[in-house]
């Protein structure tokens, strides 16, 4: 409807739950002359793109492997029970492992040829994904290891120098808490009261969101990531990016630190693509690559196979 009306669009991730509802979005986009972004905000990371940046100018030498691991609370804050349901696009693979996704094809080159995932319902009470392991090849023969576990018992943010997914600042090793206060909330029905609370637009909005007024002092982060070249190995750090190479740790500063930057880079790409009339980088194909993967995930865990994928792109011919 926004692109009949000739309206640039953002959507969130996924963009779709199923690859002809990209398809369609992505014709009605072309169609009208607009331009379709879709959201991956931790594609947006200023050490992510740093590291993309580096990778493909061979800095380090030819890519090998990326490993990214995040073990979050996820599952246990209040949730929709839509979100507690794989197939109206609750879970996991659908909202916190897109973020993976994005983040290796990015620095990868896009192409991924092959998934081997599994999954796992842990929580009878929480029904849908929770924990994921994958392995993702490229066609030039590089890898990734995915994992993602959304149960609230480890932290990846303790690998983070405790600094949350938001650029903020947290208490060490307050494991658990958030598991605790959903079974403290009293049921479902109390669940829902409190989600309703955290819902865009109450209160005071995105500062409610965020539960602080402060503005972000370090980069954003999506777990950890580790970048391994033939000359050494690369990670995001919470101000910058760290290289273990030959001439041992070196940190490169990637700029300030943008306050809730997975907002605002967002929208600076739509600004961008519509003062330049230029592609997206993020644009409908790039986003229907993504949830290719995610899909291809949910294959291979219910099915215990390897998934070949077809409609992958690299950011050049995106």
């Amino acid at each position: 409807m926004a692109a009949e009306h000739r309206k640039h669009i953002i959507v969130e991730k996924p963009m779709a739950l199923t690859l002809a509802e990209c398809d369609a979005m992505i014709a009605a986009a072309e169609r009208n002359g607009v331009h379709l972004i879709v959201g991956h905000t931790h594609g947006f990371d200023a050490p992510i793109l740093k590291i993309r940046e580096m990778v493909r100018a061979g800095e380090l030498g030819p890519l090998a492997m990326i490993n990214t691991w995040t073990y979050n609370d996820y599952l246990y804050r209040p949730r929709w029970p839509e979100e507690l349901q794989t197939g109206l696009g609750g879970g996991i693979i659908f909202n916190q492992v897109p973020h993976q996704v994005e983040i290796v094809r990015l620095i990868g080159g896009g192409l991924v040829r092959s998934v081997r995932s599994m999954a796992w319902m842990l929580d009878p009470a929480r029904p849908t994904e929770g924990s994921q392991l994958t392995f993702l090849q490229f066609a030039d023969g590089s890898a990734a290891s995915l994992v993602f576990s959304g149960y609230d018992y480890f932290d990846s943010d303790e690998f983070h120098f405790w600094i949350d997914e938001a650029g903020q600042e947290k208490r060490p090793g307050a494991y658990g808490r958030t598991r605790e206060a959903n079974l403290a909330t009293g049921g479902a029905e109390a669940e829902l009261a409190l989600k309703r609370t955290r819902a865009y637009g109450v209160g005071r909005g995105i500062d409610a969101l965020h539960g602080s007024d402060a503005a972000q002092v370090h980069h954003g982060h999506f777990g950890v990531t580790i970048v391994s070249c033939a000359g050494g190995d690369l990670r995001p750090a919470a101000d910058g990016v760290l290289i273990y190479g030959r001439n041992g740790l070196v940190e490169i500063p990637v700029g300030p630190a943008k306050a809730l930057p997975d907002r605002f880079s967002v929208v600076d790409e739509l600004i961008e693509s519509v003062a330049r009339n230029r592609p997206p980088l993020h644009n409908g194909r790039w986003g229907k690559a993504t949830l290719e993967v995610c899909l291809a995930m949910l294959t291979s865990a219910r099915e215990c196979r390897e998934v070949t994928l077809s409609f992958q792109v690299t950011d050049q011919n995106r």
